[in-house]
């Protein structure tokens, strides 16, 4: 198993957030394939004989297949360069990372991951909140607010989503929040629970809203499709 893929965490866009580990093996690289949210100044750190390949997924937008993404990896480490496969935020979260490591290790390839800042972290930081609260918020919940068709998950625990004393996170949340916060509110959680949607993190496009969650529903209700990456926060936050 002498070949490597790096699996590369690229945070939330800005390079001042990368890892230094992240840094050296996006230098060292012959071949970075990069989700679409990974592109721009991060790139530049890349060699520049660096043969760079976009496979990222947008909603909305053509995308490659997951199977093809796989094979690519495997082709390429097979050639014996230096892969890497750089994800958005921490390629652990909600990023299938597992698809592509069951692909290598079918392929008897050998990988490594390289953690990195994910999107709730640099969302609190940036609004200057943290994400927990003594007393108030001792339980942080990450979930994602569609499932692969692009709805809201039907399989999502709302007795601990509602409860009041956490911090929730909601990935991809933007289109489906208005419905999870109808069915959070019927589940218990008060309406007036504070809510922060922040858009952009870490980008010059970066943008927060703080609001209830009854609020940030009707504002998003019937809303115009948005681009930028949104995350949105509700629970015990210190807005």
């Amino acid at each position: 198993m002498s070949e490597i893929v790096s699996f590369v965490s690229s945070g939330p866009g800005d390079p001042d957030l990368l890892t230094m580990r992240a840094i050296k093996r996006l230098q060292a690289a012959e071949v970075v394939l990069y989700d679409d949210l990974s592109a721009g100044p991060i790139l530049d750190l890349a060699a520049p004989e660096a043969d760079l390949i976009s496979v990222g997924k947008r909603a909305g937008r053509a995308s490659p297949r997951q199977d093809h993404v796989s094979r690519l990896l495997v082709d390429h480490a097979r050639s014996g360069l230096k892969v890497v496969r750089l994800k958005s935020g921490d390629s652990g979260m909600f990023g299938r990372l597992e698809e592509e490591i069951t692909a290598l290790r079918e392929a008897g390839i050998g990988y490594e991951i390289v953690p990195g800042v994910t999107a709730p972290s640099a969302a609190a930081a940036a609004a200057g909140i943290p994400l927990t609260r003594r007393v108030n918020a001792r339980r942080v919940q990450f979930v994602t607010g569609h499932d692969v068709t692009g709805a809201l998950p039907e399989s999502l625990n709302l007795a601990a989503l509602a409860d009041p004393q956490a911090v929730t996170s909601v990935f991809m949340a933007r289109a489906t929040f208005p419905q999870l916060a109808a069915k959070l509110i019927a589940a218990g959680l008060p309406p007036g629970t504070p809510a922060l949607m922040a858009q952009g993190v870490s980008t010059p496009a970066q943008a927060f809203r703080r609001d209830t969650v009854a609020g940030l529903a009707a504002h998003l209700e019937g809303a115009a499709p948005d681009p930028a990456p949104t995350l949105i926060l509700f629970g015990a936050l210190a807005t």
